[in-house]
């Protein structure tokens, strides 16, 4: 069975750190009121969460979701939405903090669990672990993850109740580790095959959240996959981002080289100082709870700005703002300006 990415998990063997990535200071004449940036990484807004389990019957595959909806949302007050694609050995349940920071925001967070590479590869025989992670990470996964997003996607719009409320022109998938594999295949990342390019893009979606970003491994030149990729697309990793699995590691130079083989200009990069791979999910891991909860707020405040920038036209420069505001937390700097064009 061909081993389609070699990518991180979420449990025992991951570990990550987050290497904070600063913006360049915008001009003092363009400089955002502190009251705007305030309201933007301090959203109010109520939401509430909805569970589905739904079933893809043209694969008779389950594709469980958990959707963190903004109260308020209407047919006259349409909301973005953005698609979450967890970590290897994850669930609709996790990232919560991402979901309740966006849908306070107004933006419908929809979380969607892969059959096969979520939470049940850690339960089993402990002797057959290594091997479940292995088959976790197959091509024949990995691709059914890219079509249960496209499928959670279509039910969605296809609720009688939540799909007039929802914006279809302003969707955006997001992902951590693997789940960052899954959205740059979504978004268009296309690797080679006997029979030709393989692709499973989704038209319908016009920005990328990719946390933690794998590279894709033994597929060839990452720019020539990566080309068809073309729309705004934020990346966030960390200083001490490392993925350990047995015979596999990866580390903060695999995703500023995924940053870097993005050819569409409209990219942003933040790495957050001193962070590790797991410190991106809900749990409290190695780098200690003050700098847990430094980068799960610094990482949704940014996520925020840049989908409200992105699906809703607002301003880039609050990123620049946010960006010089967090300067403590950020070593990389890469301006928002490109997000506009």
């Amino acid at each position: 069975m061909r081993r389609f990415f070699k990518c991180a998990t979420v449990g025992a063997f991951s570990f990550l750190a987050l290497v904070g990535g600063t913006f360049a200071a915008p001009q003092a004449s363009t400089a955002a009121p502190a009251s705007d940036l305030a309201a933007a990484t301090h959203p109010t807004g109520s939401y509430r969460t909805i569970d589905f389990n739904w079933t893809d019957a043209a694969r008779s595959r389950a594709v469980p979701a958990r959707l963190y909806w903004p109260e308020g949302a209407s047919p006259a007050s349409k909301v973005p939405l953005v698609v979450f694609s967890h970590g290897l050995g994850g669930s609709r349940m996790g990232y919560s903090y991402l979901g309740r920071h966006w849908a306070a925001s107004g933006i419908a967070s929809l979380h969607v669990q892969h059959e096969g590479s979520d939470r049940a590869v850690w339960f089993g025989n402990v002797f057959t672990l290594v091997g479940r992670l292995n088959g976790a990470a197959s091509e024949q996964n990995a691709l059914a993850r890219v079509k249960d997003v496209s499928f959670a996607i279509t039910q969605l719009l296809a609720d009688s109740e939540l799909a007039p409320s929802v914006e279809a022109r302003a969707i955006a998938v997001a992902g951590h580790s693997y789940g960052a594999n899954t959205a740059m295949l979504v978004g268009g990342a296309t690797v080679l095959r006997e029979t030709g390019p393989l692709s499973l893009r989704d038209e319908r979606v016009k920005a990328l959240v990719l946390i933690s970003a794998p590279p894709f491994t033994g597929e060839g030149d990452m720019a020539e996959i990566l080309k068809p990729m073309n729309l705004p697309t934020l990346h966030v990793t960390g200083t001490e981002d490392v993925i350990r699995v047995p015979g596999y590691r990866s580390d903060l130079q695999d995703r500023l080289a995924v940053f870097d083989a993005q050819r569409d200009p409209r990219k942003v990069i933040a790495v957050f100082k001193g962070a590790t791979h797991s410190i991106f999910t809900d749990r409290i891991d190695r780098a200690g709870v003050e700098l847990n909860d430094k980068v799960k707020r610094a990482t949704k405040e940014l996520s925020g700005l840049f989908l409200n920038t992105v699906l809703r036209g607002q301003a880039p420069l609050l990123i620049d703002e946010w960006a010089r505001a967090e300067s403590s937390l950020l070593e990389r700097k890469s301006s928002a300006a490109v997000l506009v064009r």
